[in-house]
């Protein structure tokens, strides 16, 4: 059973979430919170495995929230939510380690399954929308030398630069399994490694290093 933490300032938005949420037999929601501060002691209350955070609200904000969720030792996966495609803060939230995003006009089927690709481990992001974040983030970090990315890459095995490719171009797991020939099990396995060796927390820092480094355009 996936457990998640509602996080809006909006009783009625919160309200619907919970409705679609709970028609998922996987799913349950344990809590809610009206703001950032008040969904950081609810995670030390509930403990969820997802946190679906909405961007702006009063007190704390959802970037703020996350980054300090993401700080813990073992922190919940954080989806954040917003009404812009290419909202500042949705990049600011992705840096900060969030798993992914969605728009609140989002269909059921869509959040029910970005709410279990957090609980795996996985984002939501769509190819075009990783491509968004890549392009947003590079032309803010042109000085950056390509020698010292590919530096970072040089401890992986080739198996692993493929499923990194795959990565910087938008792929879930899923895919990548069957695009590379592989089972779903080792590439998640491949994705373990990548965390480990790139130091990275979310899907979208590997698909940056994977651009960094030339590996994808």
């Amino acid at each position: 059973m996936i457990s998640v933490l509602l996080v809006d300032d909006e009783a009625l938005v919160r309200a619907g979430l919970r409705l679609i949420l709970e028609t998922a037999d996987d799913v349950t929601v344990v809590g809610d919170a009206e703001d950032g501060r008040a969904a950081i002691e609810a995670v030390g209350r509930h403990r969820p495995d997802v946190v679906l955070m909405d961007v702006r609200m009063p007190r704390m904000d959802g970037v703020t929230a996350t980054t300090e969720l993401r700080a813990r030792a073992h922190p919940p996966a954080v989806v954040v939510l917003t009404t812009f495609n290419a909202d500042d803060d949705v990049f600011r939230a992705l840096a900060a380690g969030a798993n992914g995003f969605l728009l609140k006009d989002t269909p059921p089927t869509e959040l029910l399954r970005a709410v279990r690709l957090a609980a795996a481990g996985e984002s939501m992001l769509s190819p075009s929308v990783t491509r968004q974040v890549i392009t947003r983030v590079a032309a803010e970090d042109r000085t950056r030398p390509r020698r010292e990315a590919l530096a970072r890459l040089e401890e992986l095995t080739e198996r692993e630069r493929e499923v990194l490719v795959e990565i910087g171009r938008g792929y879930p797991n899923a895919e990548i399994a069957g695009r590379l020939h592989m089972s779903e099990a080792t590439v998640k396995s491949h994705v373990s490694h990548l965390f480990e060796k790139l130091a990275a927390t979310n899907r979208v820092q590997l698909a940056l290093a994977a651009f960094r480094a030339g590996l994808v355009d």
